[in-house]
């Protein structure tokens, strides 16, 4: 059966094309909703054949609807822009035969800075990716978007990697911090939630010996130890945020 690959783009030209090489090999169609990029991630999609409908950001999971919306095939195969098939899932996507009650989740390994991490937290990684339009939506409205799949829907897991090219540098980690601490604090704000003194001051130290301790972020060695300080940073920054946005109201 068919599908159709689906990306959201926004000035992400140093990855794209990485992205989308393997793509072009196993989808029906690779479809591009890029909100209005002007670093060459447009040119580049055409070159290489796919599709681009240009589109203003409307957020996470309904940029990400409306584009599987515009595809031709029922079956979506949703990659971000920073994330690449390996050799093995490949193969197992061309040799795949997509069956009506099932989705079909990816084994996603994150690359830190050079360095493919495999504990911390970050992995295993298992995420759903294949699925089926009509009974499968994304939802979510600031960040951390997630697939609503039937509770009767059983998950199969295929084989190779889903590479993660996230960070390009510690410069960049740091960036994306920030940018998720100021989202979640939002998402909360919205929802009703205040910064305590605990989620204030001990949300942090917490984080930081889950990822390193419970998560065993020490095996990663050094970068297990910056991702598990920097993890404490992005809690201890979302409640900075939502204490100040409470403070605004």
């Amino acid at each position: 059966m068919p599908f159709s690959a689906v990306i959201i783009t926004f000035n992400v030209a140093d990855t794209i094309a990485a992205c989308l090489k393997p793509l072009l090999e196993v989808a029906d169609e690779v479809l591009v909703l890029d909100s209005f990029s002007d670093d060459g991630t447009v040119e580049i999609c055409q070159k290489l054949g796919a599709t681009v409908i240009p589109q203003a950001w409307l957020g996470f999971s309904q940029t990400k609807n409306l584009g599987n919306s515009l595809a031709k095939n029922d079956w979506i195969l949703s990659i971000d822009a920073d994330e690449g098939l390996s050799g093995e899932l490949v193969f197992s996507l061309k040799n795949l035969d997509p069956q009506p009650g099932k989705v079909y989740a990816l084994d996603r390994l994150t690359n830190f800075c050079g360095k493919w991490i495999r504990h911390s937290g970050w992995y295993p990684d298992w995420k759903v990716r294949l699925f089926d339009r009509r009974q499968v939506r994304w939802q979510g409205d600031f960040v951390h978007e997630t697939l609503a799949v039937p509770p009767d829907f059983q998950e199969v897991k295929l084989s190779g990697k889903l590479l993660h090219y996230s960070y390009k540098d510690s410069d960049d980690h740091l960036r994306r911090i920030e940018k998720y601490a100021r989202l979640s604090a939002k998402e909360q704000f919205e929802r009703g939630k205040k910064a305590t003194f605990i989620k204030l001051w001990l949300s942090p130290v917490a984080r930081i010996f889950r990822t390193y301790f419970l998560k065993k972020g020490f095996l990663d060695g050094r970068s297990g130890w910056l991702i598990s300080w920097r993890n404490g940073r992005m809690v201890r920054r979302r409640y900075e945020i939502l204490q100040a946005l409470w403070r605004k109201k």
